[in-house]
């Protein structure tokens, strides 16, 4: 590593004009940092830092040498003549570990100027790097602590920083004879996504998930691996929820102390579940397997990622994160595996159609041989309406049950469904007028501010919206509710409530359903996937065999289990759904450029990953199949 570092640093020297004036270079992971007493030489050329780029093929960024940092209080000054006032700065915090001055607004496209012309002048005359983050339209506490956090461990984030660019960038690296897949959860099953990439030199796990519906099987299968935590290189998260996410602060808790590599978004979301997660869990009674010490662990080595952007994360793997389309931040992981030795594709989850939230899923790559592909609704029958239908059905089921004089409980996962429900409710009161109120309850009031600090990854129109403070996630048809108003909420006629979980697992919406469930005048809707072994599903079934006689079910109320008449309509209406379809799944791979060799369906029930391996396989004469867990494949 110091002959790699040295090597790097006089090929830097011999790159740059003689009077740059580079005093260190430093690897902070896969990023070169070029630390420099000129740094408007590297300011006023457009060239200078992306032929660098080119020519050691890694990101590089130049920083003002430490010695030549302002005095904080007064670069505070300038920073505040310097930008407008428009742009509604909340805070200026200095970062003297990264050198950098952390500025959060309201407007950061007013703190960074025309074609950057702000933040070159703040760097120029105070020698600090702005860092600018936006504000979310209404406060967030997730976002606050996590921010927070990163300040305060500023000092062992760089630690860690130096700490993985070594690991990196070890040698001597062994040749890439091999690469293995093993599912270690997600096979043949929707909950507990956690996969291993092997090869001779590195590790590299996919998702770290848990199964919230099951209580005999909830952890991915951690304790079959036959090495220590010490020898994974690297953590990808492909997005947020649950069962993507939810079992990674447990990897901490027992020793591993390496990279988290997602997006921004997926950092800040996958913090606020966890978080949920414990307290759900201790409110039902049982022990989380980890707590808040190990989620803090986990935002301190994240290393987040921008789509597209390309990552040296172990020495012979290269990740590329893309849009899936599926939630806020969700990113399909392209691995570049040797000296193009290997190429794989995993999708996460995603969503091949149209949502009002996202674009869809990105389908262009330079290679694959490999896809690991999602199969929720993978199955011959998995098939969705068009969203202007389940748009329509869903606005006419709420004015059934609301005309009657009932309410309509929505439960909805916090994030996504949450939102993309709120768009069609907003954009039909915009357009007809309503007086239904419309409860919003628990983490979705938090998930949806943390969506309007990131209107880079939405939709266009949605993005444009949120730019122009007019976020419609703050739309005044929404009524926010504290838990001290859930009864008088639930006991409400002709309302709507939008509550978590989507699957009724915990959260409020399962407070809501224990008051409303035996009113006929009331309605249920589903609008999401619902997990074999939830509430949710058993309810569903209920409303699908609407000529059963029995309509009784044991809940637990009151600290003791109580036989219910279940009176409530009961809907599920499809089309909201994150996941692609049956149909769109096939779409999807009839996009996807180039053809992979082989593709490896999981993430769906065993009928429904077989199914679609075995269509895969018919069709387009590729080699797919859907693996069990723990069922090793050699990919190379």
């Amino acid at each position: 590593m110091t002959d790699f570092l040295k090597e790097l640093e006089k090929l830097i020297q011999e790159s740059v004009p003689a009077d740059a004036m580079v005093t260190k270079v430093q690897l902070q992971a896969s990023d070169v940092i070029i630390y420099t007493k000129n740094i408007k030489l590297f300011l006023e050329s457009d060239t200078l830092v992306k032929n660098l780029a080119t020519k050691l093929k890694k990101r590089v960024h130049a920083r003002s040498d430490p010695g030549s940092l302002m005095d904080p209080e007064k670069a505070k000054e300038i920073v505040e003549k310097l930008v407008p006032e428009d742009a509604g700065i909340e805070s200026i915090k200095f970062n003297g570990d990264f050198n950098e001055v952390v500025i959060e607004a309201k407007k950061p496209g007013l703190v960074i100027g025309k074609h950057g012309s702000t933040l070159k002048a703040i760097t120029t005359q105070t020698g600090w790097y702005p860092d600018i983050l936006r504000t979310p339209s209404k406060p967030s506490k997730v976002m606050k602590g996590i921010r927070y956090n990163l300040l305060k461990e500023s000092k062992d984030r760089m630690k860690i920083l130096k700490e993985v660019g070594t690991r990196i960038y070890r040698s001597p690296i062994k040749p890439t004879d091999w690469v293995r897949l093993t599912p270690l959860g997600g096979a043949r099953e929707v909950g507990r996504s956690c996969y291993i990439i092997e090869t001779p030199e590195s590790k590299i796990m996919l998702d770290c998930g848990v199964n919230v519906a099951s209580r005999e099987r909830p952890y991915p299968l951690l304790d079959s691996i036959t090495w220590t935590l010490d020898d994974l290189d690297a953590v990808i998260i492909s997005h947020a929820h649950l069962d993507h996410s939810g079992f990674l602060p447990y990897l901490f808790k027992f020793g591993y102390k390496g990279p988290v590599y997602c997006t921004a978004p997926t950092r800040d979301l996958m913090t606020m579940l966890a978080l949920d997660y414990i307290d759900v869990t201790r409110k039902e009674g049982r022990d989380p397997p980890y707590g808040q010490k190990e989620i803090k662990q986990v935002v301190k080595h994240c290393i987040p990622r921008d789509f597209g952007e390309v990552t040296d994360i172990a020495p012979d793997a290269r990740l590329t994160l893309h849009n899936a389309g599926h939630i806020l931040g969700s990113s399909s992981a392209h691995l570049h595996i040797g000296q193009g030795a290997h190429n794989l594709l995993f999708t996460g989850d995603f969503k091949f159609g149209y949502t009002k939230l996202f674009d869809p899923v990105h389908t262009k790559y330079p290679r694959i041989e490999t896809l690991i592909m999602e199969s929720t609704y993978g199955s011959p029958n998995d098939t969705q309406p068009p969203r202007y239908v389940s748009d329509k059905k869903l606005i006419q089921t709420i004015q059934r049950t609301t005309d009657k004089g009932g309410s309509v409980l929505i439960p909805v996962f916090a994030i996504g469904r949450a939102q993309e429900v709120m768009l069609v409710l907003e954009e039909y009161a915009k357009r007809n007028g309503w007086d239904v109120p419309i409860y919003v309850d628990g983490m979705t009031r938090e998930a949806s501010a943390i969506h309007t600090a990131y209107p880079e990854f939405l939709r266009r129109n949605v993005k444009k919206r949120v730019l122009h403070n007019n976020s419609p996630f703050d739309s005044e048809i929404f009524i926010e509710v504290d838990k001290t108003r859930r009864d008088e909420v639930a006991e409400e006629k002709a309302s709507v409530i939008l509550s978590p979980s989507g699957m009724m697992t915990g959260g409020p919406s399962l407070e809501y359903f224990k008051q409303m469930c035996e009113n006929k005048k009331n309605s249920i809707i589903f609008v999401g996937y619902q997990g074999e072994g939830s509430l949710g599903k058993k309810v569903q079934n209920i409303g699908l065999r609407r000529n059963h006689s029995s309509r009784r079910m044991p809940l637990h109320i009151g600290g003791r289990t109580k036989e219910i008449e279940i009176n409530l309509d009961i809907e599920t209406i499809e089309g909201f759904s994150g996941h692609s379809d049956r149909n769109q799944l096939v779409g999807f791979y009839k996009k996807l450029m180039p053809k992979p060799e082989r593709a490896i369906c999981v993430h769906g029930d065993e009928r429904s990953c077989l199914s679609l391996s075995k269509t895969l396989s018919n069709n387009f004469r590729v080699e797919a199949t859907a693996p069990r867990i723990l069922d090793s494949i050699r990919l190379k």
